[in-house]
Order: C-alpha cells, then structure tokens, then sequence
C-alpha cells in the first residue's frame, strides 16, 4: 500500500510513481519514489512530414499569384490527439491508485496538460483518493529530484535518512 500516487505528464509522455516506504528504515532512506508504468503519445513527438504530408501549415502553396490564408485544423488535431492522451493517463493514474489504496493522486503537468488532465478527471470515479495539482512539467526529471520537488512543495514527505 502506498498513501501517495504521482504522476508526472506532458503532452508526449506521462510516468508513473508511488511513494513507497523503505523496507528497512534504520539502513535504507525513505520513503522513495518507484517508478511503474509509462505511457508514450508517439503522435506528439512527430515532426512535420512524419505526422503531415506538407509540413507548411496555414497558406496556399500554389506557384502563381497570390497565396491565400486557410485553416487545415492540425491545432484541432493535435488538441484532440492531446485529449485522448489525457484520457489515458487518468485511466492509468486512477487504476495504479485504486490498485495501490493510495489516499492522495498528485499530478503534475504544465498548465494546458493539466486542464486536460483535469477535464478527463471529471469524468473518471475517484471518490478513494484526494487529487492534488502542481503547474509544472517535470517529466524529464529523475525520481529523487521529482520528490524533492513536490516534497519542497508540501506534497509528499521528504525522504529521510537511514535511522531516523
């Protein structure tokens, strides 16, 4: 059983964690962050022809004359393409929760992510767990730094050393 689930995410990935306590206080510190599963949004990290056949978006590419403006909706895609990643990530945040009978759910992602992540929240059944939030990508941090983070921000218990 772990009291706290965290997950961190953006756009193009999201990670997994529970806070664990050491299995043996008096040499081990504690508690830690273990990372689980990961989930990967490979549409996210495309770069123009990989995810469109023209990687010029918003005008008329024709040889003469003048260019006209037009919309082709990739912003509307790629929110869209975002959204279902959120869905995802929620599913997966609440099952590892509910799995793990955590008491708090933190999840952390920049501010659009995180609306994202809010919105498929609402719709998901977490009534077993507190949800707390935190404005902040930091996916490309290692575990302990990811701790001391949301430990510095009264989120988690910090992590103590061996025998105290």
């Amino acid at each position: 059983m772990a009291d706290s689930c965290v997950v961190v995410a953006d756009a193009a990935r999201a990670r997994f964690f529970t806070l664990e306590a050491a299995a043996d206080p008096d040499f081990e510190s504690g508690p830690n962050l273990v990372e689980h599963v990961g989930l990967d949004n490979a549409e996210a990290s495309m770069q123009g022809k990989e995810k469109y056949s023209d990687n010029k978006s918003g005008r008329n590419q024709g040889g003469i004359g003048a260019t006209h403006g037009f919309d082709d909706h990739r912003d509307k895609h790629d929110m869209e393409n975002h959204r279902r990643f959120a869905q995802r990530v929620v599913s997966e945040a609440v099952s590892l929760a509910n799995k793990s009978n955590a008491r708090q759910l933190v999840i952390t992602a920049e501010k659009q992510m995180l609306g994202m992540l809010r919105q498929a929240m609402s719709g998901s059944n977490h009534n077993s767990f507190e949800i707390r939030e935190v404005a902040k990508d930091l996916t490309k941090l290692a575990p302990h730094e990811i701790h001391k983070h949301l430990a510095g921000e009264q989120l988690v218990p910090a992590q103590r050393r061996p025998g105290r």
